[in-house]
């Protein structure tokens, strides 16, 4: 891991006192994670981006003006590491934006163990370390703005909601998630901290482009829609709960990836 790095001095206190909302970004290196990043910075939010890829981390960093921490959030002492980092720079956290995964397709019959144990440590075990290590955090953020509260965003599937072919593992690592983002609300939204777990359908990624030869880029769901849904969820007030968001690709029956 290396260290934090703070773009100035004079942002880095910026979220405490000022009306800048702040943000953690995990995944926050290309995809989907990038794209939430870029969106956010425009609208004025102190940002900490978290990723593996240095060089894409770095590029995301600069762009955004953002700090960023360089890791790998399958490592156990990743996520408190991440809350640590944000902590330094600002005493609340107004949105955790869970980006990071990884995917791996194949059949149940021999299906590697380790590829199973990789998945649930970075999709299902990597969330839940950091929500229950950035509450206090995000309850710190609920109280300073009571009408607009704090909120988690997850990113999951639809392979999560519904069964997909090759993708059984996969998809029992998100419907994890889901369930752990209702279960947080159910115990933390009456305090205006909630979470929702956004279940898109193949998104145009590169982590979807396995798939290309059956399902064209053109057909999946852009990057721009899934970053308009985290605007949208951000924008609710702290009365409002939406524990997930399927999001399905036009053409398709509502069902499959």
């Amino acid at each position: 891991m290396t260290a934090p790095t703070t773009p100035s001095a004079a942002r880095s206190g910026a979220g405490d006192a000022g009306p800048v909302r702040s943000a953690v970004i995990t995944g926050a290196s290309r995809g989907i994670g990038r794209g939430i990043a870029l969106a956010l910075a425009q609208e004025g939010w102190d940002l900490t981006l978290v990723a593996r890829s240095s060089a894409g981390l770095a590029e995301v960093a600069a762009a955004t003006g953002a700090s960023s921490v360089n890791l790998d959030l399958s490592d156990p002492s990743a996520p408190a590491a991440v809350v640590e980092a944000h902590l330094r720079r600002h005493s609340s956290l107004d949105a955790l934006v869970l980006a990071a995964g990884v995917g791996s397709a194949a059949s149940l019959d021999g299906y590697p163990v380790s590829r199973y144990e990789k998945q649930f440590a970075l999709n299902t075990r990597a969330p839940f370390l950091l929500m229950r290590s950035a509450l206090p955090l995000l309850r710190a953020a609920a109280s300073r703005r009571p009408s607009r509260g704090a909120k988690i965003i997850a990113l999951a599937s639809i392979g999560g909601v519904y069964a997909e072919p090759s993708l059984s593992v996969y998809g029992a690592t998100k419907a994890a998630l889901l369930a752990l983002c209702r279960g947080f609300n159910a115990e933390e939204s009456g305090t205006g901290v909630t979470a929702t777990a956004i279940a898109p359908g193949y998104v145009d990624t590169d982590m979807s482009a396995w798939v290309h030869d059956t399902v064209p880029p053109s057909s999946m769901i852009p990057v721009a829609d899934v970053v308009a849904t985290v605007g949208f969820l951000l924008s609710l007030s702290a009365r409002s709960v939406v524990n997930e968001l399927v999001v399905s690709r036009a053409g398709t029956s509502g069902y499959a990836a």
